[in-house]
């Protein structure tokens, strides 16, 4: 039976319920003093604030629909308020993501609308102590300096560190603030998950995100894990994993470690960290030598094939055992099983992306989608999981050093457009920018610094960096720095800048690891909860949050922050132009407007917010199977109106749930792949041959529309005389009036064109993937067979590739150290660690080791240890002795912060916002090396040693 919710009033109870409250669960859970801040933890000023905030259990319930805020599947919560302050939670029975689960994260949300370990009002620090201040003073200040960093250094020496905790309309909205500062020094957290995803795959064929659905896996006959463990870093996703499952499908786990994913799984494979692509190019070798591929489907619709065998070849099952430490016969057995059991789906995650060659690993994947034929069609795809829960949409809407909203990329014609959206006058725009030239790159027109390596931005030598002066500021908002490696680099770079400016519900490594007595301010940001907006699932489906509670103490929503300070930079006319401002905060169904007038690219210009706002009240009327609603207000959308959503919101495109499918027509959901690429390549045709999309005028391979296009096909009389004004001379991406993509899809076209996907990108560094060992390897005997790359410029700054690898750190560090996420925490773990809901369940820090190297250290199960970097680095942490790892291999889960070097920071937090369990960031340990394409950094293959503390 299906559980619908039909009100959205609670009656009252008879009597009070019965149960643990927050503090009997505390004090009956005994948290003990490892690892925890004890002392604090059940002082008075909890106990004052809990007697404050008591309601009577028969005050009036008001049931808020709202969406978890931690990973990103997307899961429905009904928030219970009472007397504003909310009091109790539910998963939501009839989402269709969700249907009623939760995860241990998903079920402690409520806590983070009570706020005990919050920052409560803005702070600065000051002659070594924590000082409040007012909202006015911090803005002040704040500005102020930006500005005369701004005079003296140029608008680059501020860089902007962005949040994928943002909604869709504030990540759009910051991305709009520093482009209007005048800088690309923008980035957020996809920079270190799955940057190299979306180079990889958009280069393949044309769009870097999830193909398919979370629920439509359901539907698939195989599922390949590949450093992905959706039990402990997707919870709520292992219901419809375990529903394929059961209706049939074989799945097989690839990963250094046995994770809890692997014990669900049909077949277990353990590959050496960092040979992803010898493993797939050996699955290949099986699936060519058989004949085992999608001839039809290649022929049709892939470009490149060709280049893949050449080098496939290079890698039969002998070559494969000795470089992934794979056999021969379980080979077979996997290509084997992923050719008889088809569609099949492949899933990665960061064990995949994390590596300096992480855009050739995510190509690999797609590529051996591509040879199965298994693109385009249900239970099929690459689904991408992405972490955090606007990770996707924060990513589309260009939080991204080399990117606008969109996708639209950094040329002159990007920001004119963006410039006409905004109706600015594009030459105001260009002369916010640095008007130089540096190192041969034009600042408005080339990447910025990425968030992986602002730490250098800071402290390289200024003439080794393509800008005019070094970071001078960093704003880190909402995104925390012990994400970023090579963590004693970091806490330099901390205190070297003149100013550290933290905009966060807490306060964050960024706050409290410097150890500079002045120049850091803490701003207090309101949580999703305190907000609305709409957030974008890793399906592509955007859901709306209604907000749950006002914001808590003296914080503000992001967008109000951004509001403040553009004000007192003199840009709030320019920037809010066409935003209403109601007092001091933005209104965020304007943002939504706006954003939805210039998006054309992916399609987010068909989710107008009375769209999300409807999907929204009828939850229960799209499918868990399909995500269709069969019947109602929504009847023959898509939940949420994936992107692409092609057309304005009246044209009520349902939204796309599978890339790629041709078996559909455009307009219910179907397409092609992208014509990202031109038509040819080297004199040969790259569009599709013999295969188009259901009711297609165009039975053929076609480019992207364009007004000459439609001209040529005689079709532009199909637009109305006020769309053929504002189509000429624009093409689908650009044409403000989307009377271009109404046309073609009217004519049963995709607006990107049809194409073939491709196995070859001239653009890159590597046309195809080619395996190359990570730079801080065990196997010194493979390196002169799989180098890394020479030295290089990337992104403004120089990066360093061989003469890192040439060095051999393997014989005084023997130990592969790779890194993950667990279930009680996420990300940064600044807010989960704050849950006393969650610091029951996990409160050590740790690191995994085989029974056989404890052994030869003399380490048992809970000693304390130190981990040894090759870099200099030593923290210290518990030792987990388990088989999970092998030999030779280690694991830490990287949530963990507030101690470093065996130091603790705990008396470095503002008081009452140190979180309750602290530990040792295993980023501190974790060493240099960043992908050649995004700068992605290489957290999934290095090297350590162990010894006893």
């Amino acid at each position: 039976m299906r559980l619908t919710r039909t009100s959205d009033t609670v009656s009252r109870p008879e009597k009070p319920g019965l149960g643990l409250n927050r503090r009997q669960f505390l004090k009956t859970a005994g948290l003990s003093a490892g690892g925890i801040a004890a002392a604090s933890m059940l002082g008075t000023a909890m106990m004052r604030k809990a007697q404050a905030e008591f309601i009577p259990h028969d005050t009036p319930v008001e049931v808020k629909k709202t969406v978890c805020s931690h990973c990103a599947v997307g899961c429905g919560i009904y928030a219970h308020v009472q007397n504003g302050v909310w009091t109790d939670q539910e998963p939501a029975f009839d989402h269709p993501f969700n249907s009623g689960g939760h995860c241990a994260k998903g079920a402690a949300v409520r806590e983070v609308g009570h706020g005990d370990r919050r920052l409560k009002y803005p702070m600065k620090k000051e002659g070594g102590k924590w000082k409040r201040i007012s909202w006015e003073q911090a803005i002040n200040e704040v500005g102020a300096k930006a500005l005369e960093i701004r005079e003296q250094s140029g608008p680059d020496s501020v860089f902007f560190m962005g949040s994928a905790k943002f909604s869709n309309e504030q990540a759009y909205l910051y991305r709009k603030f520093a482009a209007l500062w005048g800088t690309n020094n923008v980035d957020h957290s996809a920079r270190i998950c799955h940057s190299t995803t979306v180079a990889g795959v958009a280069n393949t064929w044309g769009y870097g995100a999830q193909t398919n659905s979370i629920n439509d896996m359901r539907n698939a006959k195989s599922m390949i894990f590949v450093g992905s463990n959706p039990c402990e870093a997707h919870p709520v996703a292992m219901q419809h994993i375990l529903i394929g499952k059961e209706r049939g499908a074989k799945i097989i786990v690839v990963d250094p470690r046995f994770t809890h994913t692997a014990a669900k799984s049909d077949e277990y494979v353990h590959i050496r960290p960092g040979t992803d692509i010898p493993f797939i190019y050996g699955l290949l070798w099986h699936i060519f030598e058989n004949g085992w591929e999608d001839k039809q489907f290649i022929e049709e619709r892939v470009y490149g094939l060709e280049l893949i065998r050449d080098e496939v070849k290079k890698f039969p099952p002998e070559v494969v055992e000795n470089v992934a430490g794979v056999t021969k016969e379980q080979m077979f057995r996997v290509a084997k099983l992923l050719a008889d059991y088809r569609p099949g789906t492949i899933v990665w995650c960061m064990g995949g992306t994390q590596h300096h060659m992480g855009n050739s690993n995510t190509r690999a994947y797609c590529i051996l989608q591509l040879a199965l034929g298994n693109m385009g069609v249900s239970g099929g795809g690459t689904n991408i999981f992405r972490g955090h829960d606007n990770v996707q949409g924060a990513t589309d809407f260009g939080l991204l050093f080399d990117n606008l909203p969109g996708y639209y990329g950094l040329t002159t014609g990007a920001w004119q457009h963006w410039s006409a959206v905004w109706d600015l006058d594009y030459e105001w725009v260009k002369n916010r920018f640095d008007q130089g030239t540096y190192l041969g790159q034009v600042p408005m027109n080339s990447t910025g610094i990425p968030c992986s390596r602002w730490q250098d931005g800071v402290l390289e030598p200024k003439d080794k960096i393509a800008q005019r002066d070094n970071i001078r500021m960093a704003f880190f908002w909402g995104q925390s720095v012990n994400t970023e490696t090579r963590g004693p680099t970091v806490r330099k770079a901390l205190d070297t800048m003149d100013m550290v400016v933290v905009v966060d519900p807490f306060p964050t490594m960024a706050g409290v690891l410097p150890e500079r007595s002045d120049g850091v301010y803490l701003l207090p940001a309101a949580t999703q909860f305190e907000t609305y907006g709409s957030v974008s699932a890793t399906n592509r489906s955007l859901q709306w949050r209604s907000k749950v509670i006002e914001p808590l103490f003296e914080c503000k929503p992001d967008h109000e922050i951004m509001y403040l300070l553009a004000k007192h930079w003199g840009i709030e006319g320019e920037m809010f132009k066409h935003i209403q401002v109601n007092g001091t905060e933005p209104l965020i169904e304007d943002i939504t407007r706006e954003f939805n007038r210039g998006m054309w690219t992916i399609g987010y210009t068909g989710q107008s917010p009375e769209r999300l706002k409807l999907h929204q009240e009828n939850w229960g009327t799209f499918s868990a199977d399909s995500l269709e609603a069969a019947g109602g207000p929504c009847a023959g959308e898509t939940y949420g109106l994936p992107w692409p959503c092609w057309g304005t919101p009246e044209m009520k495109h349902p939204g796309t749930q599978i890339l790629y499918r041709n078996d559909r027509e455009v307009r219910n959901g179907g397409g092609t792949f992208r014509a990202r690429f031109g038509v040819e390549h080297n004199g040969t045709n790259i569009l599709a041959v013999d295969s188009w999309s259901k009711g297609s005028a165009i039975e053929d391979g076609y480019p992207e529309f364009t007004d000459a296009m439609l001209k040529q096909l005689g079709w532009w009389d199909q637009l109305t005389p006020a769309e053929q004004v504002a189509a000429e001379g624009k093409n689908w991406k650009t044409d403000l009036s989307g009377g271009i993509q109404r046309v073609a899809i009217a004519n049963g076209c995709s607006p990107f064109g049809n194409a073939k996907a491709r196995c070859t990108v001239w653009t890159f560094p590597d046309n195809i993937p080619i395996h190359r060992e990570p730079l801080y390897t065990p196997r010194r005997d493979l390196v002169p067979i799989y180098p890394t790359y020479q030295d290089r410029y990337v992104a403004r700054l120089p990066t360093l590739y061989e003469s890192i690898q040439k060095q051999d750190f393997a014989k005084d560090f023997p130990l592969v150290l790779t890194s993950g996420r667990i279930v009680e925490y996420e990300g940064g773990g600044e807010e989960t660690r704050s849950n006393p809901w969650l610091a029951q369940l996990q409160q050590e820090m740790y690191i995994e080791m085989n029974p056989k190297d404890a052994q030869d250290r003399g380490i048992s199960n809970g000693d304390k240890v130190k981990v040894h970097s090759p870099e200099g680095a030593i923290i210290e942490v518990a030792a987990m002795v388990t088989p999970r790892v092998i030999p030779g291999e280690t694991f830490m889960p990287f949530h963990f912060a507030g101690v470093f070097e065996s130091k603790s920071l705990a008396k470095d937090y503002p008081a009452g916002t140190e979180p309750y369990v602290i530990g040792e960031s295993a980023n501190t340990a974790m060493t240099y090396g960043y992908d050649v394409v995004t700068q992605m950094q290489e957290t999934k293959a290095t090297l350590c040693q162990i010894s006893r503390a």
